[in-house]
């Protein structure tokens, strides 16, 4: 299905270039003289890199069909991370290669937006920050203020954080799943 440039919208995924990818932002720009641009932000399913691609307003874009599924992460074994369709309780495998990065932020039991091109996983959305508890992390050595010292902890999803000394093991934190920062406690 293809669409006129100015339709375009954020979260659509769409066909550009021989890639595919999902619109992250638009822009319509009309410069002094011609004709109206479309600057469109997109994020390649096949290299995760970000270009950004000029299309005339009356230009047709094509629209790739997809399915975003809301799933349930169940559990992990190695090469495989499995989801469960929290309706129909059909377990889905998805390549552990593919979760990358998510899986220090997905926890059993986590509903996360996966989504699908022609039955194929292309991205994992998870939510700007989650809470996750400690499992590991040293005595804050008492005294010690000064320029807001850190010490290193380790979540239950195996990522390692810094966070501030008064956070002990068990306690439930904040992390923001773009840069792994501490936000704060739960």
């Amino acid at each position: 299905m293809a669409i006129v440039a100015t339709n375009l919208k954020k979260g659509q995924c769409i066909q550009y270039e021989g890639d595919r990818g999902v619109v992250l932002g638009l822009e319509h720009r009309t410069p002094g003289k011609g004709n109206a641009l479309i600057a469109a932000t997109i994020r390649s399913f096949k290299t995760g890199k970000t270009k950004t691609i000029r299309f005339a307003s009356s230009e047709k874009v094509d629209i790739v069909d997809t399915d975003r599924q809301k799933l349930e992460f169940s559990y992990s074994e190695p090469g495989t991370y499995h989801f469960m369709d929290p309706v129909s309780f059909e377990s889905i495998g998805i390549d552990e290669s593919f979760v990358g990065n998510a899986k220090n932020f997905i926890k059993e039991g986590q509903i996360v937006e996966i989504l699908f091109i022609e039955n194929n996983p292309v991205s994992i959305d998870l939510p700007d920050n989650v809470e996750l508890e400690i499992t590991e992390s040293s005595e804050g050595i008492k005294g010690d203020t000064a320029n807001n010292p850190t010490k290193p902890a380790v979540l239950e999803t195996g990522l390692t954080v810094q966070v501030p000394l008064f956070v002990k093991p068990g306690d439930v934190i904040k992390v923001s799943t773009k840069d792994s920062n501490y936000l704060g406690r739960a």
